[in-house]
């Protein structure tokens, strides 16, 4: 996901890491499928909705939870009716959570049902389009899906979904999964429905309801790419998002393979820049200009089916395992495609924002004193953990860096994992313990802030390197561009103490020194 037109727009203990996520999981239940029927009418903004949840419950079957926000004043939801299986069940409904008692039978496989209807606040936004048509779009992220689908509204329990989806028949209609039905229906209704069987967190679940037109764009490796757009816009829209399918046969080539019924482009209603929503992506609606001007914003929002949707972070801190991969594989796209001074480039834009945040919020990528999802997107989850995993590819060789990032998602497709999960397959990958690289760039605030000068003498320069920042001293390697007589040669050194004196050969005075020349090292350069 992007912020609207921003682009920021190991584990210390078992323990630790737990303790940074305050929702409260089910311990003996998890949630299969998803089956959800929506009637959505051009009355008025009340939903009628039926949930079928499929649950596995482990060898301990107690109550387990479900999220959805209660009815209050104008908006909220209230419940009808719950069943297990074709029995009326017991079940409470206080602070948003439907609590559910299983009966005494040992089956461990049970499907619930729960009727209930009324206006969602948010996850499911009920608006107008740009262009004045009614219009309905799931805008989940990241735990706002309780407004309008009970569910467990967290990343860790992922599920298969159906939409079955009823509306009056001049509406288009596309969501999660692959189309499986579209019947014309009495009284001038229609059913439409979707079904995803790879498992999905509810963050990246939608549904698109309004006039569009549509257009499939080509297939990739079988999957059917596709553009849904306002009629008002139709031609730019389909430009502006056909170059989704060079991002994903890029991304299926040196990653792995897809995981979705399909990829669909959306231009939407939706409180960000792009919404990565599994299979069918939301951009925002002034994304469509016919200028192909949002390459970098489709790449990122790809990026994420592979990291975010299917390898999910299990945790919420732990979200830069989906926005700092989103980062910067959307910078390797654009590298692949306009070559390394695209990456430099970008790189060089966000480090700017790094260093601009950090000196008003000092905290690491990972920050346990966040509980509120909604909080855990800064410039720290997006640009500097993109640039960790620059610094990860460097310090690896670009050969290891891709080994590991393949064999890390071979392993978590359509499942969750930590930073620790993550760390451990990249160092099987390379045979290095990369502890000590994790602990000061995840869970470690700032980075190395450089004082330094040079000085010539007697076929010599002297270079002092000076780390001016008082919580920690950094260790890394660093790069050195002298140029002579219009020659550069590039050195090496590898920095481990708060100063670091060391000489190089010349021939004559060196014309310049750099640090840094090719954009590997995340730090603030200080005078």
């Amino acid at each position: 996901m992007k912020k609207h037109y921003l682009f920021i727009v190991f584990i210390l203990s078992v323990i630790f890491a737990n303790a940074q996520d305050t929702y409260q999981r089910n311990s003996s239940a998890d949630v299969q499928g998803y089956v959800f029927s929506l009637l959505l009418n051009d009355e008025n903004n009340v939903i009628n909705g039926e949930a079928e949840i499929s649950v596995l419950f482990n060898d301990n079957i107690n109550d387990f939870s479900l999220d959805l926000v209660s009815k209050s004043d104008t908006y909220g939801m209230q419940i009808t009716d719950v069943f297990e299986d074709s029995l009326k069940a017991d079940y409470s409904y206080v602070g948003n959570k439907l609590k559910i008692t299983p009966n005494n039978s040992t089956t461990k496989k049970r499907v619930y049902k729960v009727r209930y209807y009324g206006i969602p606040e948010r996850g499911l936004v009920i608006d107008t389009t740009k262009f004045g048509q009614r219009s309905f779009f799931g805008d989940n992220w990241p735990n706002l899906a309780r407004h309008w689908l009970p569910s467990v509204d967290h990343p860790s329990d992922k599920a298969t979904i159906e939409f079955r989806i009823t509306t009056p028949d001049h509406y288009d209609v596309v969501a999660t999964g692959e189309k499986i039905e579209e019947s014309n229906l009495k009284n001038g209704f229609k059913l439409t429905t979707y079904k995803e069987t790879a498992p999905v967190p509810m963050k990246v679940v939608t549904i698109g309801v309004t006039e569009f037109a549509s257009r499939l764009l080509d297939e990739v490796e079988g999957i059917p790419v596709s553009a849904w757009v306002y009629p008002e816009n139709r031609l730019d829209g389909f430009s502006d998002y056909s170059v989704a399918t060079n991002v994903l046969q890029y991304f299926i080539d040196n990653i792995g393979p897809y995981s979705y019924a399909k990829l669909a482009n959306m231009q939407a209603k939706t409180q960000w820049g792009g919404l990565e929503n599994a299979g069918t992506i939301s951009y925002f609606e002034n994304s469509v200009t016919g200028k192909n001007e949002v390459e970098g914003l489709i790449a990122h929002e790809i990026a994420h089916q592979w990291f975010g949707n299917s390898a999910t972070e299990n945790d919420w801190n732990h979200v830069w395992l989906s926005e700092g991969f989103a980062t910067y594989f959307a910078i390797l796209y654009q590298e692949g495609v306009y070559g390394d001074q695209k990456r430099k480039e970008e790189l060089a834009l966000d480090r700017n924002q790094i260093i601009a945040y950090y000196a008003k919020n000092p905290a690491p990528i990972v920050d346990p004193s966040i509980s509120d999802p909604m909080k855990v997107l800064s410039v720290n989850t997006y640009q500097k953990a993109g640039w960790v995993l620059n610094m990860l590819r460097h310090k690896l060789g670009n050969e290891t860096f891709w080994k590991g990032i393949k064999a890390y998602y071979a392993k978590f497709q359509n499942s969750n994992a930590m930073t620790a999960d993550f760390q451990k397959v990249m160092e099987e990958a390379s045979g290095e313990n990369l502890e000590t690289f994790f602990q000061q760039w995840i869970f470690t605030k700032g980075y190395p802030q450089l004082k330094w000068d040079w000085a010539y003498k007697k076929g010599k320069i002297q270079i002092n390197i000076n780390q001016i920042q008082d919580h920690e001293i950094f260790t890394f390697p660093l790069e050195i561009a002298v140029t002579t007589k219009g020659v550069s040669k590039l050195e090496t050194i590898n920095v481990d103490s708060k100063t670091k004196t060391f000489s190089i050969a010349v021939d004559s005075k060196p014309d310049s020194v750099i640090l840094d020349p090719n954009f590997w090292l995340l730090f603030e350069e200080k005078q």
